[in-house]
């Protein structure tokens, strides 16, 4: 383990406060408040129930362990990735990664990029489980009828165990969409084949996890001339003042585009995050949060990971930033061994030869 932790020389103090490579999404504050429902037809209050053991212990591959209050999460990304096609968009809790209300179809064609109308299908269906679920905390609070669709929903709510009285208060504002990526999961992987190798060999060399290699996975499906609404740029993702840093070179060429140097960055980058952080949930938390935001989030909540993850707070630290190690963990377990989730099988690309340039493909 000690050879893990490499020492980054002459690195700017401000790389503590380093936005990751990354970008980050905005946060949700979560409601506190505890509220008690009855329902109307007895005057008794709905009866809670007690979480249910549903997942094993803490599990460990290499040194990225799995926490079991991450697994809802990981099987959740496991399904975006290799179940759920983009023509299907699931509506689900932002929260309890393991209430989905629903998984709608597209129909007709849909294309990598929705269409305006297919955007408003799938805002018009969101607002639907929003209102349903307002509709339905609000009955409960007043003690109004309940018709069958609201106790089909109560059922759902509580199927994997939670307790409605802590599930449903502020539901509404947690619906969220997410459309299903299996086909970019797949073409990702097939690009894989070109790179995999020389990933593997720089984290080796960096003596770094090689399973690192899998990370391009959860940042841009593989695609060397990804960009993202946050500036980042290429298949690792780096915004160019992290290239700056853990990319030095010729300004006059953004060696973001180049997968081998990118890769390289990031080598560099997760060195340094894992040297400041002590583990591997909050170092590769960190690509999307960054150095100084974990710092932060561990000063405030400790070293326990699934505590930050479920009751930090601090800004900027939404829906992308608690899920990206979750996404790491799925895809991670899905390329290791894609045959059960692509039965029709992976058309890997042949392999680079050492030092083929592909930045400008």
């Amino acid at each position: 383990m000690n050879r893990l932790i490499l020492r980054v020389s002459l690195l700017p103090v401000i790389l503590l406060l380093l936005n990751a490579c990354g970008g980050n999404s905005s946060v949700v504050k979560r409601d506190n408040k505890t509220t008690v429902y009855r329902a109307n037809a007895q005057k008794q209050p709905i009866q809670s129930v007690q979480p249910r053991q549903t997942y094993q212990p803490a599990t460990y591959s290499g040194i990225f362990p799995k926490p079991a209050a991450l697994e809802p999460a990981v099987d959740f990304w496991r399904k975006t990735y290799a179940v759920w096609q983009r023509s299907e968009v699931a509506f689900h809790d932002d929260r309890y990664m393991d209430v989905v209300y629903e998984v709608m179809r597209f129909p007709g064609y849909v294309a990598e990029g929705l269409t305006s109308e297919q955007k408003q299908i799938m805002n018009e269906r969101r607002e639907f489980w929003k209102s349903r679920l307002a509709a339905l905390e609000s009955k409960l609070r007043y003690n109004a009828a309940l018709n069958a669709d609201d106790r089909q929903l109560i059922a759902k709510l509580e199927s994997n165990g939670h307790s409605l009285n802590s599930i449903l208060p502020g539901a509404s504002d947690r619906v969220r969409s997410q459309r299903g990526t299996r086909e970019r999961f797949k073409r990702g992987l097939e690009i894989s084949g070109r790179y995999n190798l020389q990933f593997r060999q720089i984290f080796r060399d960096a003596g770094l996890p090689e399973e690192l290699a899998y990370l391009p996975h959860v940042e841009s499906s593989f695609q060397p001339a990804a960009r993202s609404s946050a500036g980042a740029v290429g298949m690792w993702q780096f915004t160019k003042a992290a290239a700056q840093t853990f990319m030095p070179g010729n300004d006059r060429v953004d060696q973001r585009l180049d997968p081998i140097a990118s890769a390289n960055g990031a080598a560099r980058y997760l060195s340094y995050a894992y040297a400041k952080l002590g583990d591997w949930p909050a170092a590769l938390t960190s690509y999307n949060h960054g150095v100084g935001g974990m710092k932060r989030a561990q000063n405030q909540m400790g070293r326990d990971f699934v505590q930050i993850v479920e009751q930090y707070d601090g800004p900027a630290f939404g829906f992308a930033s608690r899920n990206y190690y979750a996404q790491f963990l799925a895809a991670r377990e899905i390329a290791a061994n894609p045959e059960p989730f692509f039965r029709e099988g992976i058309l890997y690309e042949s392999p680079l030869s050492p030092g083929q340039y592909l930045a400008a493909e």
